[in-house]
């Protein structure tokens, strides 16, 4: 099981702790670092500063959007970084939530995601071989563009830069059973966003038709400290905001993904609470043990039990959130 830093997508500013870290890593010997986007920072730049101030880690995006950029527009990105980087990158891509793709990137949820995801990926595929120029009568990505309002003077195009690998490997977020099984017939890895070892067999049926090598790369916060309840409060402050306002009462991914982990009624209770103005509330609802299970917080010793839970699974690539060196460098001497 190979380790990668998590180190998502900024707050209110750029982190200066984040190259840093990611420099550090590397020195550890971790395999790779992923950043991420939601509506501010973009998961590419930040990327490719790191990608400049390093020269081994592998190069990740946990997740880039789906609705930020056609599928064309996102193949430039990932194709122009592998050529910077020397071939290190890995392409992470997620659909979000209609809270997302509607209220900030101003476009209609899809009504079948998975034909989406599946049209996308497709088109990516496409222009990293550079086979034909790419072609495809979709019914959400048309190449050339099909629509009564277009000109009908598309043309048939493939990138004038040759992609540095046809096989860049491409990763999914996704957490519905179809969309995870989708996942593994047509990408080359998965990245769960909650991950429990102790429930790996949530997902054994969706996976059942992943092939060799397929990556599963779940991303964890880790905290080296004594005390393990102090510590579960900021995995239990991100799952508050997840569960309670990443996504609409009617339709919330990350707390359909809870209900199926066996936390329905707790799920429920943070988006009412979250709902209804209770933010600090709704963060004391979500339960220790959810958290817990999900991350790896408390005394080295204690990590080092866990982390035979997390080897013993399908989990190839464990992507950890780590505030600090120390826990930085302690995960990579137990792995």
């Amino acid at each position: 099981m190979r380790l990668g830093l998590a180190l998502g997508y900024w707050g209110r500013g750029p982190d200066p702790r984040h190259l840093e870290l990611a420099r550090r890593a590397e020195k550890l010997g971790y395999h790779s670092v992923w950043t991420a986007e939601s509506w501010g920072s973009d998961a590419f730049t930040a990327l490719t500063w790191i990608a400049a101030h390093t020269s081994r880690i592998r190069l990740g995006t946990a997740v880039a959007q789906m609705a930020a950029r056609t599928p064309t527009a996102t193949a430039m990105h990932a194709l122009t970084l592998d050529h910077l980087s020397g071939g290190r990158m890995l392409l992470g891509l997620g659909l979000s939530g209609p809270q997302v793709v509607e209220g900030w990137y101003g476009r209609p949820f899809p009504a079948s995601p998975l034909t989406l995801t599946r049209e996308y990926v497709d088109v990516v595929r496409q222009v990293l071989r550079r086979q034909a120029p790419v072609r495809l009568d979709g019914r959400y990505h048309s190449h050339p563009y099909a629509g009564e309002d277009g000109t009908g003077m598309g043309k048939p195009l493939k990138p004038i830069t040759h992609p540095l690998r046809p096989d860049l490997p491409v990763l999914l977020g996704a957490e519905g059973p179809k969309n995870v099984a989708q996942t593994a017939r047509i990408a080359d890895g998965w990245l769960p966003l909650y991950w429990s070892p102790i429930r790996a067999r949530v997902h054994e049926e969706a996976l059942a038709e992943a092939p060799p090598g397929f990556l599963v790369a779940p991303m964890a916060q880790a905290r080296i400290c004594d005390d393990v309840a102090e510590g579960l409060l900021p995995v239990k402050a991100m799952l508050g905001f997840y569960i309670g306002g990443m996504g609409h009462a009617r339709r919330n991914f990350h707390a359909e993904l809870m209900a199926r982990m066996g936390y329905a009624e707790d799920a429920a209770r943070i988006q009412t609470l979250f709902a209804e103005g209770r933010r600090e509330e709704a963060v004391r609802a979500v339960p220790d043990a959810f958290a817990d299970e999900i991350s790896l917080v408390g005394p080295r010793e204690r990590i080092a039990e866990r982390l035979e839970l997390w080897r013993a699974g399908p989990v190839t690539d464990l992507l950890v959130t780590a505030p600090d060196p120390t826990t930085l460098r302690v995960l990579a001497e137990l792995t």
